[in-house]
């Protein structure tokens, strides 16, 4: 057995404290295996291959890096004899982990011709066939089962980004060629917009140790909220086409100084996608250029858009300990990448006065709180320490998941992270205020 310090400490941070059977676990794998591999399908290699800006990886990088993960992590430390599948893959396949070695410049993954497709398919299935014969092993040591899992999530995790990537990358094409064909747009009629009253007080926010959590989820500590008041439901595409009639893009007394500098470096006048017809706004989405839906939850905004829409609107952005709160007590559903609408949805049944909609699903919702450790954090030693941590700077945490987000991906307590000018992910806002 190869000796490999980089992953030790991991079971104290990555952890599934039920852990579930050996063949549910078995199935996990392979199913987030295959669904990978499902979403790169309709793709020509071609497309696999692009890079479209330096945050955005090629469909074929995710493909490799996701099963580097499980080489690396798992089948180097735990399995005798092992041998790569390729020694060159462990620099060109490395995203971030400096405890790792060597890694490929980000800004030039596009750039790796070779090895090709289906190389990289091969390396994949090399890499599932070696898991799952050495899942017998694996699962009679703890740290390696929690590996098993973390290295499922992150994959979740990919799944997402390949298709944020390609719709960052197909947009960037002159045809505007879609993914997927398009789906009939129904219209929805708008739902009345209500307050939710929150009384606030002492809680508990944070992962409390039942079931798989990130790191960055914990530990799990006490909270003072003041009494708020919660949205019932996010900003939608109608709603953010006023804030751009009225001329929100043109008042500096909105912006952040950081974000009004943003918006006039980058002439910015809606959100990503988004390309005036006439007097009417159309935009970009997987199944090809649409009317925008007024009652479907505006996305792609940039922090400094959501918080500029915010102050528009007389209210403010929610602090995370506030939506997760909210979030808590509500059932895990909406539209998720399985719905296979690849877009935000209008909100299609009223809910109850006292409950808010659309929490999980359809987009990431920014929060007004500044991506930081929780109190008594602890970054797990070696390099899989190095997962979520060492980005708690210049960040701002989003919460409850997206229409391209795997459902059994999402919990209320987890945070997403990017920093104030990202937008090429499926983030939206829900308003907020402080209670007179």
């Amino acid at each position: 057995m190869v000796s490999n310090p980089l992953t030790s400490g991991v079971t104290a941070t990555h952890r599934d404290a039920a852990i579930a059977s050996d063949g549910a676990l078995q199935a996990r794998f392979l199913q987030v295996r295959q669904t990978t591999e499902r979403l790169a399908a309709p793709l020509s290699e071609e497309d696999c291959a692009l890079q479209a800006m330096t945050d955005a990886s090629p469909t074929k990088w995710h493909l490799a890096h996701t099963s580097w993960f499980f080489e690396t992590f798992l089948l180097e430390k735990f399995t005798a004899n092992f041998k790569p599948f390729d020694p060159c893959f462990r620099v060109l396949f490395n995203s971030y982990y400096n405890g790792v070695g060597a890694k490929h410049p980000r800004a030039e993954r596009g750039l790796i011709s070779r090895p090709d497709l289906a190389r990289v398919l091969d390396y994949r299935h090399h890499v599932t066939t070696r898991i799952v014969e050495a899942l017998p092993q694996l699962l009679n040591n703890a740290e390696a089962t929690s590996l098993m899992w973390l290295g499922c999530h992150h994959e979740e995790q990919h799944q997402e980004l390949i298709l944020t990537d390609l719709k960052y990358l197909l947009a960037k094409n002159p045809l505007k060629p879609a993914y997927e064909t398009r789906w009939p747009l129904t219209t929805i009629e708008a739902r009345q917009h209500r307050w939710i009253d929150y009384q606030g007080g002492l809680i508990e926010s944070g992962h409390d140790g039942n079931g798989f959590s990130f790191d960055n989820e914990g530990p799990r500590h006490k909270v003072f909220l003041q009494p708020f008041q919660l949205a019932s439901h996010p900003v939608t595409h109608g709603e953010f086409a006023a804030f751009i009639a009225d001329g929100g893009y043109q008042r500096p007394d909105l912006w952040l100084s950081m974000g009004w500098d943003w918006v006039q470096a980058n002439r910015i006048e809606a959100p990503l996608y988004w390309q005036r017809d006439g007097g009417n706004w159309r935009t970009f989405t997987l199944r090809g250029m649409v009317d925008i839906d007024p009652n479907t939850p505006v996305c792609h905004v940039s922090y400094f858009e959501a918080d500029a829409y915010a102050r528009w609107a007389g209210a403010r952005l929610p602090r995370e300990a506030e939506w997760e709160f909210a979030a808590a007590s509500q059932p895990r559903s909406g539209n998720f990448l399985e719905d296979r609408a690849l877009h935000p949805l209008a909100l299609r049944e009223e809910t109850a006065a006292d409950v808010p909609a659309q929490l999980y699903g359809d987009v990431w919702e920014w929060t007004q709180s500044a991506y930081l450790p929780y109190p008594g954090f602890k970054a797990a030693e070696g390099a899989v320490g190095e997962y979520n941590g060492k980005f708690m700077c210049n960040q701002f945490v989003l919460r409850g998941g997206s229409c391209v987000t795997p459902r059994e991906h999402i919990r209320a307590t987890y945070r997403n992270f990017f920093p104030p000018d990202a937008r090429w992910q499926f983030s939206g806002l829900r308003l907020a205020r402080d209670c007179a």
